[in-house]
């Protein structure tokens, strides 16, 4: 499927004769499944808070990685990487208190019933092992949003349409279209939409099934924003038998302000809940939280994973948990978030080149009239030192999702960026 924010072979020559280079040899070494960000790729060689510079010394404002959730290179992060690379780094096999105090730390964010933490490396492993877990209880049938995207693993890209039609669904998923930012009654309507889902699974010998949601909705276009909008949905999916499961991949841990987690904005309590990216803050660590019942009925098996969990990994985690809250985060997350929104609803009632601004802390997003207008929009913003992206099943709506530690400042950097390439 093609990438709207995409590297463009033919603004190769627009590129330094080093970078020229370095994509050739990418192309030799990583093979073409492998896709670059914006037409004139990004050559990036430090990172330090919501700050990027590339090799040829320019700054860029990242108003788009969650994955470095605390801002780039945050050194209390990297000294607690350090510090237990320097110590120890072992696995789940042997007792190690940084592990165990990890995982109560994040069952302490985490509402009753939700008791019980599993450590996987990736997001992807995450909602492959919840799923595993799921199936112990309801059937094989999965409900997903139309434009979603849960993973990389042979199972999960099955169970995410964003990859587009060279990866089919699986004859056991159903993808059903999210809540519309315009549209009457949508937690209803979704709802309903969910319920037929499920009743063809059921019908076809594959319920009760799974819904499995990004609770913001993110690879949709951000829809996820409206408080509750989820909640009859999660409802009418147990109300045929079935589970589930929060993808809060890019929702948890403060994104949303501070209910912290994307199902506690949508006022429901998941089965299993899966967080990754943003947890290690650039270290590979990833969850499954569950209930009691379900971790014991799955606990019949033996689980392990090498790295998943590792002393590392929890030491990096429990420091971002640590800048979350020491930083209040999740209260900027809020604060920045409606300012940078009212900002845009601002710029589009005066210009009219961008509408449907939405979302819910630093999720946000907006709608162009057509992907060109999206991808010139990104483009140019990075030609002018500020990075976002694009999302949506079309491709046109604006994606910004900046590191946490986004302040008043660099909203305005943003805001004003953005005004300028629209005029």
């Amino acid at each position: 499927m093609t990438m709207v924010n995409a590297y463009d072979p033919a603004a190769g020559d627009l590129l330094a004769s080093a970078d020229r280079a370095l994509i050739a040899r990418r192309a030799r070494a990583l093979g073409p499944a492998y896709r670059l960000f914006y037409q004139r790729p990004l050559h990036l060689v430090r990172g330090e808070g919501v700050w990027l510079y590339s090799a040829n010394g320019e700054r860029y404002l990242d108003a788009y990685n969650n994955v470095a959730a605390v801002g780039h290179c945050h050194p209390r992060v990297v000294a607690a990487i350090a510090g237990q690379a320097a110590t120890l780094a072992t696995h789940t096999r042997y007792l190690d208190a940084t592990i165990v105090a990890y995982a109560e730390r994040l069952v302490a964010t985490l509402p009753p019933p939700l008791a019980h933490v599993m450590f996987t490396c990736t997001g992807s492993e995450a909602n492959d092992l919840a799923l595993r877990m799921a199936r112990a209880r309801v059937g094989r049938g999965v409900i997903v949003t139309s434009n979603a995207y849960h993973g990389v693993t042979e199972l999960l890209a099955g169970m995410s349409p964003s990859l587009g039609p060279d990866v089919p669904l699986h004859p056991f998923v159903r993808s059903v279209a999210p809540p519309g930012h315009d549209e009457p009654d949508a937690a209803v309507r979704f709802a309903s939409r969910v319920a037929a889902a499920a009743d063809e699974l059921a019908a076809a010998g594959h319920g009760p099934a799974v819904l499995l949601l990004d609770t913001i909705l993110s690879s949709d276009g951000v829809l996820g924003g409206p408080a509750g909008v989820i909640a009859p949905a999660v409802a009418a999916t147990r109300a045929a038998g079935g589970l589930f499961i929060a993808d809060e991949v890019q929702a948890g841990l403060g994104r949303v302000g501070p209910s912290f987690w994307g199902f506690c904005h949508h006022g429901v309590a998941p089965d299993l809940v899966t967080c990754g990216k943003p947890m290690g803050n650039g270290y590979p660590v990833a969850m499954v939280a569950c209930r009691t019942d379900l971790a014991q009925a799955f606990g019949k098996v033996r689980y392990f994973n090498t790295f998943g969990g590792n002393a590392v990994a929890a030491a990096a985690g429990i420091a971002v948990l640590d800048v979350i809250d020491d930083e209040r985060l999740a209260s900027n997350a809020a604060a920045v978030g409606d300012d940078i929104r009212a900002a845009l609803a601002d710029l589009s009632d005066r210009t009219g080149a961008i509408a449907n601004v939405r979302g819910t802390g630093l999720a946000i997003a907006a709608d162009c009239p057509t992907p060109t207008a999206a991808s010139t929009l990104v483009n140019r913003l990075r030609d002018r030192g500020v990075l976002i992206s694009a999302t949506g099943a079309d491709g046109r709506t604006l994606k910004i999702r900046p590191p946490l530690p986004f302040a008043a400042e660099h909203a305005d950097q943003l805001v004003s960026c953005l005004a300028d390439v629209l005029r």
